[in-house]
């Protein structure tokens, strides 16, 4: 039976203990056990689907788990993706919403103050209560910490009086994360925090955690946060554990078990990587004892001594020594029934293979000549200055800028969905491009994904190239309906679309949000390879300080 329970310390850990959960025939969490103390910042990562927005909306609250315990501090938040406000709301009101208990904290003293003025009995411990909830909520520096993080995240910009429902999905992504750190909960609950925030509100939100009193939880792709802001990072994707434990039927474990290791993404890179050769070995190793003790029961079972047999007085000696033989026999043979169904008991299970990105094939079109795309002081309103740029058969280029500079403006004019409203554009007669878009969405999301897959490339296509060869999708998810997929993976659902049918240009916008860790870098490095051109647009810190090309500023 699943539990939740709450502590009023602001300084109490957060604690997860035996947490699974199963939807549908699809399990995603068992017996995942986890602790968070004060001042600790635990990196949750994995493949997509792995369980990481689950783990968190479970601890939230938000959902239920099928078995376990969470225990949490009184006052703990989730970073929402989505404002709960009607569009015609302002960002003041969202901000005044977020101080909203630390200005009921404060009028609380004032009043408990008053009362203990006048004598009135009780006043004294409401007073201690009310003193406490001021200092939970760092009410006294509630007006000064408004404008640190208004500042911080770039909210002030933005106006106080803008409506929600004009802001960009980034803008709206800032003023949420702002109301967050306002409300000053005892421990926060992140997920991917740093999805759509320039460097400097990231830059910002990575010295807030670093000094955050109580238990931070995040889930996150960005390797660059992880490497700063981490004290510990717990791996989701499968983890080693003996084979028996493991439902048959369930893909590669999965959902089985976390791995954990101090410190930031290149502490866990190292750490992942001598664990899985440990694993590797172990395994190989019980497999090779497996079989030889199989080999052992089943020929040492056959084996009859093949005494001489003599006549007269010594027949007797034989039977004598061939009841001898079968008692060595029968206890060789039971000592290794006993290993072996001890080993098979205890074997740990085979390392599910991970997804690898198949690499990039070629334009399906061949090489072209002459530019592909020219951008002659090409702007829209408001969301692009004039840029001039031409783009080459084969060239990579990466395109840089804070939120709102134009980024994804530009790949939506190079794409041809978008018409500058000054200056010109011109793309190659028959330029093939595919755009991969923030937002994914599917027509039909009850459509399984192989079906998605060969309606999006045609029959012919999607034979030649299987989906399961490119890497980007588990085989326990083709048969899925597309909507039942989480965000990350119908991300690469759509890279896989993309890619399967190489475009003359591959236009790119934050590819490696909602990215597994590996998969981002196995991307970073196809597409260095990769013969056709791509333009390709991110905030991601780890990728732009390794990125060997050109780069184009917004």
């Amino acid at each position: 039976m699943a539990h939740r329970t709450r502590s009023r310390t602001a300084t109490a850990q957060l604690r997860i203990d035996g947490v699974s959960r199963t939807f549908g025939d699809r399990r995603v969490l068992t017996d995942v056990s986890l602790v968070v103390g004060p001042e600790a910042r635990v990196g949750l990562i994995g493949e997509n689907g792995s369980g990481k927005s689950t783990l968190l909306r479970i601890v939230a609250g938000l959902d239920e788990p099928d078995a376990g315990t969470v225990e949490v501090p009184l006052r703990t938040a989730l970073l929402r993706q989505e404002l709960p406000y009607p569009p015609d709301e302002t960002v003041g009101r969202v901000l005044e919403d977020a101080l909203a208990e630390a200005t009921r904290a404060v009028a609380a003293v004032e009043s408990a103050s008053a009362e203990v003025a006048r004598g009135e009995r009780g006043a004294d411990a409401r007073l201690v209560e009310a003193l406490e909830d001021a200092d939970a909520t760092a009410a006294w520096s509630a007006s000064a910490r408004q404008g640190e993080v208004t500042a911080g995240l770039g909210v002030d910009a933005l106006g106080l009086d803008r409506p929600v429902g004009s802001l960009s999905g980034g803008q709206r992504s800032r003023v949420a994360m702002a109301a967050l750190l306002l409300a000053r909960p005892a421990a926060l609950l992140l997920d991917e925090p740093t999805n759509h925030l320039d460097d400097e509100a990231v830059a910002f939100l990575e010295r807030t955690l670093a000094a955050w009193p109580g238990p931070v939880l995040f889930a996150s792709h960005d390797r660059a946060f992880l490497d700063a802001v981490a004290t510990r990072v717990v791996d989701l994707d499968p983890a080693p554990m003996p084979f028996a434990d493991v439902v048959l039927g369930d893909d590669a474990g999965s959902g089985y078990g976390l791995r954990s290791s101090r410190g930031g993404y290149t502490a866990y890179l190292a750490h992942r990587t001598a664990e899985r050769q440990r694993w590797q070995q172990r395994f190989e190793t019980e497999q090779e004892q497996l079989n030889a003790l199989r080999h052992e029961v089943a020929v040492t079972a056959r084996q009859t001594n093949r005494k001489d047999h003599y006549q007269g007085a010594r027949a007797g000696l034989t039977k004598f020594y061939s009841d001898k033989d079968a008692k060595v026999t029968s206890r060789l043979v039971r000592n290794a029934r006993v290993r072996l169904e001890h080993l098979e008991r205890e074997q740990v299970r085979k390392p599910p293979p991970e997804l690898h990105l198949g690499g990039l094939l070629g334009p399906s079109g061949g090489v072209r000549e002459g530019a592909l795309a020219l951008l002659a002081r090409a702007t829209v309103a408001r969301r692009l200055v004039p840029t001039t740029l031409a783009v080459d058969p084969g060239a990579k280029l990466l395109v840089t800028g804070s939120n709102g500079a134009g980024k994804s403006t530009l790949l939506l004019l190079l794409a041809g969905r978008l018409e500058p409203a000054g200056g010109s554009v011109q793309r190659a007669p028959g330029l093939r491009t595919a755009l991969l878009a923030q937002d994914v969405v599917f027509p039909d999301p009850a459509l399984p994904v192989r079906a998605v897959y060969r309606a999006a490339l045609g029959e012919a296509r999607a034979e030649a190239v299987p989906l399961s060869t490119l890497g980007l999708v588990a085989g326990r998810d083709l048969d899925r309906p597309v909507g039942a997929l989480s965000v990350g993976q119908q991300r690469r659902l759509a890279l896989a679309i993309a890619v399967a049918d190489p475009p003359d240009l591959l236009l790119l916008d934050e590819p490696t949000n909602h990215l597994s860790l590996a998969l981002a870098e196995e991307l970073e490095e196809a597409l260095g390879t990769h013969p056709g051109a791509v333009v390709l647009a991110s905030h991601d810190r780890w990728l732009r300080r390794r990125w060997p090309f050109p780069v184009l500023p917004l």
